[in-house]
């Protein structure tokens, strides 16, 4: 049987290039994507080529980024143009192979394997016309990584950038993977790298070669998970166009325009947030069993912090309720806080949780305060569907000076990393 053809598509420094696409100019000066420093939003989000060369990484502040490279040109986020090539580029995919598996915004999974378009069943020729015709019909440059499994596929599109196909095959995949260091592998982050380095284990061929039951009592789950990606073996499949992998949390973070300090700014700002996730979880249909808040000083020091709720829920008086018992319990009373994150954790399907009977918005004395809260919160996600997410918000937040009024509304789909 032939191996699987899998492609990762990445497009290349994504919010940059829609950018350039817009301005040509800008594809001549280093350019960043960045948000607003008057509101203490002031991270670089996305950057080009030009500003890489400078050394400008993504999340960096714009201070520090003004500091390599003081010309450096800042434009302000346009999320729904980036939505829309987005939708541009995986309709290109999507004439391929019915296999087409989002990964954030600017990051697909194609499984081209017996498709009638993947040209004489060879992927990298796939690879190669799919990536011309993004660049000639789009404007914008893509890499991909061609494999048999979608870990090397994502270790490909990694390996050689901008615009440019790298095959990972039976023949040359030690040659390539082996030397790469293990946090280029998919899913290893900074402390498992750390974890690892410990143990002598630098390289993903270290990685390979480890003793299989020894990273599974070392690291249980996941170390299972090591071996496998580390030696080729995934077999994971590339879900169906149109169908997404549940989430395993949804959260929304903030970086207030002043310090919360008061009791009063810190409800507005818990408020606000459990607002947006409750909002999130309702539309992707979704409850959450615990609810988890990050606490940030100017200090830049956090805390992170967790709590298991009575019975799974998606109301933002749940959310916010446990969110404030939270910070009353870890946070010091008047210490400023600078960013608050709120996140929904161990997330089930709603359908499978009681619910509350959907009457009208008129409240009835004799329902009980869930079933009102919740057709109430039910009937503002239809306002907020029809006349924009901005159309109601909580009195609490209208007028207050912390700066979440003039917020831009968030996505539910986690933004991958730029390159």
């Amino acid at each position: 049987m032939p191996d699987r053809a899998i492609l990762h598509c990445d497009c290349n420094a994504f919010y940059a290039s829609v950018e350039e696409t817009f301005s040509p100019e800008l594809r001549k000066v280093p350019m960043a994507i960045a948000g607003d420093p008057a509101r203490r939003h002031g991270i670089i989000l996305a950057k080009n080529e030009l500003a890489k060369q400078f050394g400008i990484k993504t999340a960096e502040t714009v201070w520090s980024a003004k500091i390599k490279c003081p010309h450096l040109t800042l434009a302000p986020p346009r999320h729904d143009a980036y939505a829309s090539f987005s939708d541009r580029v995986n309709a290109i995919y999507e004439q391929y192979t019915p296999r087409v598996e989002r990964f954030g915004i600017d990051e697909s999974f194609l499984d081209v394997t017996g498709c009638p378009r993947n040209i004489g069943g060879d992927g990298a020729l796939c690879a190669d016309e799919i990536r011309m015709r993004v660049r000639s019909e789009i404007g914008i440059t893509i890499s991909v990584g061609v494999s048999w499994n979608k870990i090397f596929a994502k270790l490909g599109s990694d390996y050689k950038k901008p615009d440019a196909v790298t095959v990972i095959s039976r023949e040359n995949w030690k040659d390539i993977v082996f030397p790469l260091p293990v946090g280029d592998l998919f899913f290893v982050g900074k402390k498992t790298v750390e974890a690892l380095a410990k143990h002598g284990i630098a390289t993903i061929g270290q990685l390979a070669s480890c003793d299989r039951a020894w990273l599974n009592s070392r690291f249980g789950k996941s170390g299972d998970t090591l071996y496998i990606n580390a030696n080729g073996l995934d077999d994971s499949p590339v879900a169906e166009t149109g169908r997404f992998e549940p989430a395993k949390s949804i959260g929304n973070g903030f970086t207030f325009r002043r310090d919360l300090v008061s009791n009063e700014d810190i409800r507005a700002g818990v408020i606000f947030l459990s607002d947006t996730v409750a909002g999130r979880l309702r539309r992707n249909g979704l409850k959450c069993a615990t609810v988890s808040v990050a606490l940030k000083d100017n200090a830049m020091k956090s805390i992170t912090r967790q709590t298991k709720l009575p019975a799974p829920a998606y109301l933002s008086g749940s959310v916010a309720e446990a969110a404030l018992a939270l910070i009353a319990k870890h946070w010091p009373k008047g210490k400023p806080i600078r960013t608050l994150t709120i996140t929904a954790e161990n997330l089930v399907r709603a359908d499978q949780c009681p619910q509350a009977e959907q009457l009208s918005l008129l409240d009835d004395p004799t329902q009980p305060k869930t079933d009102r809260a919740e057709r109430l919160e039910k009937a503002i996600d239809d306002i907020r569907g029809r006349f924009g997410e901005y159309a109601l918000q909580p009195a609490i937040i209208i007028g207050s000076d912390i700066g979440v009024w003039e917020a831009e509304p968030r996505g539910d789909t986690p933004k991958s990393k730029e390159e």
